[in-house]
């Protein structure tokens, strides 16, 4: 596993009076080493303010059968990366959930996809990262990436969660990133792009 380096952290990010109240104070994630072995579950608020503390995620990419990403837009209502564009879902599994398993969860809840609708759903690879989020807070997190191809592209979408979008010839986007720059991706999901095509 390797790990990408974080960019500059905004002095005066995170940690702001008003996150107290935020949903995300109420939840755990599972914190982990460098080689994702669990070490004990901390506040989901904690992890993603101030430096942030290292934790599990994963990011899911979802395909269709002609080779296309679907890309998801992130609500504006969210508190990190609001309006930006992922590849397909990102979360965090707790403590004793497997990545598939919160993975599967994700789909159906914030896509409507259920399982019906996929049976090849892999985790195909896995790397650390740590990102700033400018005067909110931080991801630092060992991130497994999975992958599944729909073999019904029928959604239902959560509008708490995605607030557009779209299918995206994968190749395509990869290799023309700059004519996809408006969109302003996710960076862990950039970085999993990176790493798919290396």
């Amino acid at each position: 596993m390797s790990s990408e380096d974080a960019e500059a952290p905004d002095p005066d990010g995170g940690g702001a009076d008003a996150d107290i109240d935020h949903e995300n104070a109420a939840q755990d994630v599972v914190a982990v080493d460098p080689d994702d072995a669990p070490q004990g579950t901390v506040n989901r608020l904690d992890a993603h303010t101030g430096d942030g503390i290292r934790h599990r995620a994963f990011t899911c990419l979802v395909f269709d059968g002609d080779g296309r990403i679907l890309l998801a837009q992130r609500a504006p209502t969210k508190r990190l990366w609001d309006g930006h564009w992922d590849g397909t879902v990102a979360s965090h599994p707790v403590e004793g959930q497997s990545q598939e398993d919160a993975t599967e969860t994700r789909l159906e809840e914030e896509l409507g996809i259920s399982p019906d609708q996929y049976d090849d759903l892999r985790v195909t690879d896995r790397f650390e990262y740590k990102r700033y989020y400018p005067n909110a807070g931080v991801e630092w997190e060992v991130c497994a990436v999975l992958k599944v191809t729909l073999s019904d592209t029928d959604l239902d979408p959560d509008p708490a969660e995605i607030g557009g979008r779209m299918w995206v010839d994968y190749d395509h986007l990869h290799e023309n990133p700059a004519l996809y720059r408006q969109l302003r991706l996710c960076p862990w999901f950039e970085i999993a792009m990176r790493r798919d095509f290396s």
